[in-house]
Formats: C-alpha cells, structure tokens, sequence
C-alpha cells in the first residue's frame, strides 16, 4: 500500500468515527460539552497539521545541505554549453 493509500485509509477511519459520533446515533448520548467539543475537531486537527506542515517544511529549509560540488559543476557546465553556443553564432 503506498503512502497516499494509508492516509487516505487514515482519514476516512477517522472521519467515519468523527461522523459517527458528531451524528448522534440513538443509542449514544453524548454530554453537552463533548458535543461542543466534537463539532468543530475536524477544522481543529486541519490546523494542527497545517502548523506541522510548515514548521516541517521550515525545519527542512534551515537544515538544508548546500552542494557546493555540484555547482561548481553545474557553472562549468554553463560556460561549456555558453562557449558552445559561441561557436555556433549565437550571441548573448
């Protein structure tokens, strides 16, 4: 199973148990605060991962490794292919 495949497994279980309860089957009364509580977990949890998105995606960013290698070999590259183009009468 891939990685979209479980979270998408994830989610519905989750969000079928959320509806379960948000729904109020007969059998199941729920106190007054646990049903306010309830209601609004889904817009709270989306939060809750959009705080973690970013603060992923911030960690990654300042933790990023520069690849001081390869741009030396890319800038070489370039001067390759400009010098190229040069020869060929193509004017920057």
């Amino acid at each position: 199973m891939t990685k979209l495949g479980q979270w998408l497994c994830g989610l519905a279980l989750l969000g079928s148990a959320w509806a379960a309860l948000a729904l109020a089957p007969p059998g199941l009364r729920l106190p007054a605060p646990y049903r306010q509580a309830l209601l609004p977990l889904p817009v709270y949890l989306l939060v809750a991962f959009g705080c973690y998105s970013l603060a992923t995606v911030g960690y990654r960013l300042a933790t990023f490794n520069d690849c001081e290698e390869a741009a030396a070999e890319l800038q070489e590259q370039i001067l390759t292919a400009r010098a190229d183009l040069r020869r060929r009468g193509l004017r920057f």
